[in-house]
């Protein structure tokens, strides 16, 4: 609400949630009206060795573009993905994000080398005046994007769903600073909630956001957000978990176990995210599931998930959004996970790893002080060997079912074991490049000792915030002094 006049926001906020048609909009005072949101709705399938596109349904989502008009060209080299959206007259670049996808990161898994599957995924843009290409690309083998499909789109043609049905409930604001155009609009979603715990997945919200703009840089720049909350109720509390044999019926299918790895948590139903979604503002969402037992997982540009329950919630909601939000990478590597390495050492999109082909201009430079060996070093034998003794622990307690309170509580202690070991490393906290991320134990790179990306610690390392901030600064107009 700082610095916008009160009838503009009053104006935005009704628009937003329903109760203001959008001509009303464009009265004298008001927020400038909002182009309309289109959504291209493909599937994507293949293989580890080959990938196919195939459009769904292209339609006119409920509400305004969210977003902010005068900065519509992502120039952050983020994703391993990008759309862009192409006049297709003039061949001017009208719209483009980087992104990633739940297909991308299933195609590097041991299932993709003998199985072909598709997966929904979705692109949203203002609505163009005019026909459009809409372009997918891809990185290569060099890290530069080059394109993998392209589709037509005529916003004025006759298969263009212009009608949707009313929202299944509306939008709880949770924080509102100003009109949605100049803001970054973060939408949490639950999963897995009753109609009587619908309190209970407010107050979550409330309590999982004032944390989120307790941690750098998200607190320095709380005003440059709005969050809002939905949830549509279901008949048991929870989601699925099939590892252990429970199979919970929710709106967006978010459960844990994918890809076979007991805490990653993730929604498969994408048709079923963006019909709710498209109900409130947003660019970036988070789920929280309704679930006692450690979990999450995070896409840049798709969605982050959360277990809502759990004692390292605030990590969980935090670290994740990481990934979703600014495209971080994590940096720790000693556990478990699904994907399988290629043994080569390209250099990362990812803006918080590296593999340090030219230490003398690794892309954090700016933060790296004059005499900072590269690499930087640390304890990382002493840590790997307590590693080890924890993750043999950790597995052990899953394989057991034991208690949550029993993981939660090893949690601590390898934290706390973590802390005293780098307490005593010369480098702790200093900026440089750290052998051990990106789930590798060699090769690449993090820039400090500790992270919220690499540990369970409660601060982004200073390369992340700037990575951070980076994509705030897309998203948000700047405030008027």
């Amino acid at each position: 609400m700082q610095h916008t006049p009160i009838r503009s926001f009053l104006c935005a906020l009704a628009l937003a949630i329903g109760i203001l048609p959008a001509a009303q909009a464009a009265s004298p005072g008001a927020t400038p009206v909002q182009p309309a949101t289109m959504r291209l709705d493909y599937q994507h399938s293949g293989n580890a060795l080959g990938e196919h596109y195939a459009v769904e349904r292209v339609l006119v989502e409920p509400l305004p573009w969210p977003g902010n008009m005068a900065r519509t060209i992502d120039d952050s080299n983020r994703g391993n993905n990008m759309v862009e959206v192409v006049d297709i007259k003039t061949g001017k670049l009208l719209y483009s994000r980087g992104f990633s996808t739940v297909f991308g990161e299933w195609s590097s898994t041991d299932e993709a080398k003998t199985t072909t599957r598709a997966f929904q995924e979705s692109v949203r843009f203002p609505q163009p005046q005019q026909p459009v290409r809409v372009r997918i690309l891809k990185r290569d083998e060099r890290g530069l994007f080059s394109v993998v499909w392209s589709t037509d789109v005529d916003p004025a043609a006759q298969d263009v769903i212009r009608k949707q049905p009313p929202a299944p409930v509306k939008p709880i604001p949770i924080r509102i600073s100003g009109p949605s155009s100049e803001k970054v609009d973060l939408l949490v979603l639950g999963d897995g909630y009753t109609a009587a715990e619908m309190g209970k997945f407010e107050a979550t919200v409330r309590r999982m956001v004032d944390h989120l703009f307790s941690v750098s840089p998200f607190r320095e720049r709380a005003k440059d957000f709005n969050v809002w909350a939905m949830a549509v109720p279901t008949q048991e509390s929870g989601v699925s978990r099939p590892s252990t044999g429970v199979y919970h019926a929710s709106p967006l299918g978010t459960r844990y176990d994918i890809f076979g790895s007991e805490r990653y948590v993730l929604a498969v139903d994408n048709r079923a995210l963006r019909d709710l979604a498209q109900y409130a503002p947003y660019e970036f969402i988070e789920i929280l599931v309704n679930n006692d037992t450690y979990g999450g997982g995070g896409i840049f540009g798709q969605f982050s998930t959360a277990a809502a329950n759990n004692d390292w919630a605030n990590y969980l909601f935090v670290h994740e959004f990481g990934h979703h939000f600014a495209g971080l990478a994590d940096e720790y590597y000693t556990s478990p996970v699904a994907y399988q390495s290629s043994g080569e050492r390209r250099e990362p999109w990812e803006p918080n790893v590296t593999a340090l082909h030219d230490p003398a201009n690794v892309k954090w430079k700016k933060h790296v002080k004059d005499g900072t060996p590269m690499p930087t070093p640390w304890p990382k034998e002493e840590y790997e060997a307590d590693s080890r003794a924890y993750q043999q622990e950790r597995a052990e307690l899953r394989k057991e079912n034991r208690p949550e309170s029993e993981m939660s509580a090893l949690f601590h202690r390898d934290l706390k074991q973590s802390e005293a070991l780098f307490s005593k490393a010369p480098h702790q906290h200093q900026v440089g490049a750290f052998e051990g991320a990106n789930y590798e134990a060699s090769g690449y790179y993090r820039p400090e000792m500790q992270c919220i990306m690499f540990d369970r610690s409660d601060q982004f390392c200073s390369v992340c915030q700037d990575a951070i901030s980076t994509i705030i600064d897309l998203y948000s107009r700047p405030a008027a002094p």
